[in-house]
């Protein structure tokens, strides 16, 4: 285990996960979590050395996902949302943008949340029109993570087959309407919908423009980086069911885990194998949770305890940073005899 995933799982055992059960009730992560992620240097974790980050290999970053995720779901789910503008702007052709934000997004100094899973389908959910020094955007952003927690939202947009990648400020107007979301799990996220009614985005705000094709092809990583979540939710169901004596079924779902991590970073080189790895991963994750409730018995109803958290958070992760191919795959597991 490398430094980088020694403090990750001390800061999962030692802060997130002891406050995990509050976060839930409140339906909010307080600043102290997001603070200590940035004394650690975790904000920077997708950058490399020579721009400040550690320059983590996959490995690494995979371990620090699934510790954190284990450790407080929604810190870990706001967190992660930060790295999609600290690599775009690592790779960015302008310099004045990358200069300007990426050192205070490595280290932490700003946060930022993204919105770009709306330019993916055809026709996108959020359109860009060309006009004089800039785009107007219409459409929506169905999911945004980290509303008055970000200082900074990397949006996309669709510019026919064109996708427009820009920097926007996170603040409510007449042609941005914000609208707080109540969700099953991960409260604590502060999740919204963002509608845009030709809402104006200067051409200074773009950092890049991509054909739409090699967006998506380009999203294979990011996708990996998704199943993070349900194999650390998944290890920690199985850390609490060897607590309660049961050490053959915790040993079960851990060599599970190993299996489907493996699959996740093979579909690297297999991206169409990608979609049943994730679903695997959120099936095992929702079927660890069960099997830690049915473990711990009739008190992992009650509110408060964290049978009943991470169920719900399975549930969460059943659909978040899903795809269309990831539910068909779900369902065909669902659907087994």
């Amino acid at each position: 285990m490398t430094d980088l995933v020694a403090r990750a799982h001390a800061l999962a055992d030692d802060l997130l996960f002891p406050a995990a059960t509050e976060v839930d009730l409140k339906g909010e992560v307080p600043s102290s979590h997001f603070d200590a992620l940035a004394a650690e240097g975790f904000y920077g974790l997708a950058a490399p050395k020579e721009a400040g980050g550690p320059g983590a290999e996959l490995p690494e970053i995979v371990q620090v996902l699934e510790a954190l995720a284990g450790g407080c779901l929604s810190t870990m789910f706001t967190w992660i949302q930060h790295h999609g503008l600290v690599t775009a702007l690592t790779g960015a052709a302008d310099t004045e943008l990358r200069d300007r934000y990426l050192p205070s997004l490595i280290s932490g100094e700003l946060k930022a949340g993204a919105a770009f899973a709306a330019v993916i389908p055809t026709p996108p959910r959020l359109r860009a029109e060309r006009v004089d020094g800039g785009y107007l955007l219409d459409g929506e952003a169905p999911f945004v993570s980290g509303w008055g927690v970000i200082d900074l939202l990397q949006l996309c947009a669709r510019d026919g087959d064109t996708v427009i990648g820009a920097i926007i400020d996170p603040v409510a107007g007449e042609r941005l309407e914000v609208q707080p979301l109540d969700l099953v799990a991960a409260q604590g996220t502060s999740t919204v919908h963002l509608g845009f009614t030709r809402y104006f985005l200067a051409n200074d705000r773009v950092y890049g423009k991509t054909p739409h094709a090699d967006f998506v092809a380009g999203n294979t990583f990011a996708s990996r980086l998704n199943g993070c979540a349900p194999l650390g939710l998944a290890a920690r169901a199985a850390r609490l069911i060897e607590d309660l004596g049961k050490a053959d079924v915790a040993a079960g779902i851990r060599a599970e885990i190993d299996v489907v991590r493996g699959r996740l970073d093979a579909a690297l080189a297999d991206p169409p194998s990608l979609p049943a790895a994730r679903a695997a991963g959120a099936e095992l994750a929702f079927r660890a949770a069960g099997a830690l409730v049915a473990a711990n018995g009739s008190t992992s109803v009650l509110v408060g305890r964290h049978p009943q958290r991470l169920v719900r958070e399975a549930t969460f992760l059943l659909v978040a940073a899903s795809r269309p191919e990831i539910k068909t795959g779900l369902l065909a597991l669902f659907s087994r005899v």
